[in-house]
């Protein structure tokens, strides 16, 4: 499985981005998946996670700022992300729920910065 992030880069404080995950495989289609980040000096965290089926959930720093999505026909996974705040610096990672070791790609920076 290879997963390929993209979508990063800098933004304003209250600023939006929205990143993708493609996924080689069929790991979409067949589980649960979910968005990570690990900001500078920090251990990685988890963001946000979807379901085969569509249910969701968010880490309590992001829910309602973000929204996860998933396109099972294109093994596409997307995180949009409204109102940026610096502390949602990060590099962004998609994994499996809970995630494999060896699937986290090169990930995605993000930097929200005046």
């Amino acid at each position: 499985v290879q997963l390929v992030e993209s979508g990063g880069g800098l933004v304003q404080p209250g600023g939006s981005l929205r990143l993708s995950c493609a996924a080689s495989g069929g790991i979409f289609s067949a589980n649960r998946v979910a968005w990570y980040r690990q900001a500078p000096g920090k251990e990685r965290e988890f963001v946000a996670g979807i379901s085969r089926f569509g249910s969701t959930n968010y880490a309590d720093s992001v829910r309602g700022r973000f929204t996860i999505s998933r396109d099972n026909a294109k093994n596409t996974l997307y995180l949009e992300m409204n109102s940026l705040k610096p502390e949602d610096t990060a590099v962004y990672y998609c994994n499996a729920w809970p995630p494999k070791r060896d699937y986290w790609g090169q990930g995605t920076l993000v930097t929200v910065s005046s």
